[in-house]
């Protein structure tokens, strides 16, 4: 009723203004072709005899005749890239002008997969009645309770048949979200080590500089405030995976999945002397470089003192 009366009062707004002959479609060139329809573009282009849409936006000269175009003038395809911009709030208010636009399946569709990349349901055939729009209020539901609670997130997300219950569709699911709160998933991933080793065969970390592919790392799986057992854990699963990846740089410089975990672990301790405002005396490259000789003896120098550098001058690798 609101958007007929808005359709109304537009067209009277337009005819004032002595536009129905230039800037928009006649009547009978202006009736509007089904949104589902998306496929026959071309058809829509010769019913509407070319429609230029710069002429439509140069009809409005004046601060007077200014006013936004009714989305629903436009060519399908048009208005779903405008409205693809807009959050989940935004989207539901343009419904309420725009209801057959901004309810469209593919704009939902977008905007669960850009927010959570990987769900167990997208690769099934969905049950009746499925709709993306209240997949996303189901997703972000989820993610308030996962926020809360961990596991009561994830039953949420099994019990909607969301997520299989499979450390990997769960890993997967961890590794292309980024709605979690890290601090609670921190702690679900401690308790649940076979979904943090298959989170961590996520991660490709080839041709990637140490210190940068650690970053990398504890940006996605974020480390914990104190040393403990948990971050030996994660320092040691990095390593076999940083080893799995670069198998011809580990024979070029005679690494090993231990010598990795010892220079990770030199990393800490450097980005911790060089980055905290309470350590006066800063480790010099030559400290860095005897120090990290001592526990790996056969690495080179060279690539001991580049490792320096790179936490000089781009800071921390857990922070």
């Amino acid at each position: 009723m609101g958007q007929g009366l808005w359709r109304v009062a537009r067209s009277q707004q337009l005819q004032h203004q002595g536009y129905s002959g230039q800037g928009y479609l006649t009547r009978e060139h202006g009736r509007r072709i089904t949104t589902n329809n998306v496929s026959s573009t071309n058809n829509r282009k010769q019913a509407q005899g070319g429609i230029d849409i710069y002429h439509l936006l140069k009809t409005r000269k004046s601060k007077e005749q200014e006013g936004f175009i009714n989305l629903e003038m436009l060519p399908p395809e048009l208005s779903f890239t405008i409205l693809s911009y807009l959050n989940a709030t935004d989207l539901c208010l343009a419904s309420c002008v725009w209801q057959d636009l901004a309810n469209d399946e593919l704009l939902w569709q977008g905007l669960c997969k850009s927010t959570w990349g990987h769900c167990s349901i997208y690769n099934k055939n969905p049950p009746l009645g499925f709709s993306f729009r209240k997949l996303y209020m189901q997703l972000d539901e989820g993610s308030l309770t996962f926020n809360a609670n961990p596991d009561e997130g994830v039953n949420y997300f099994m019990s909607k048949g969301i997520l299989d219950d499979s450390p990997k569709e769960i890993a997967k699911f961890i590794f292309c979200t980024r709605t979690l709160n890290w601090k609670k998933l921190r702690i679900y991933l401690d308790e649940r080590r076979d979904v943090l080793d298959d989170l961590v065969t996520l991660h490709n970390f080839r041709n990637q500089f140490l210190p940068n592919a650690l970053r990398e790392f504890f940006r996605h799986i974020h480390a914990p405030e104190e040393r403990g057992e948990y971050l030996e854990t994660l320092i040691t699963k990095f390593s076999h995976r940083f080893c799995a990846c670069n198998p011809d740089l580990m024979r070029e410089l005679g690494l090993s999945p231990d010598a990795v975990y010892v220079l990770c672990y030199s990393l800490i301790l450097l980005s911790i002397d060089l980055t905290s405002p309470h350590v006066k005396n800063k480790m010099s490259k030559r400290e860095f470089i005897r120090n990290t000789r001592r526990a790996a003896q056969n690495i080179s120098e060279d690539f001991v003192g580049h490792l320096y550098d790179n936490i000089y001058l781009i800071g921390h690798v857990a922070a």
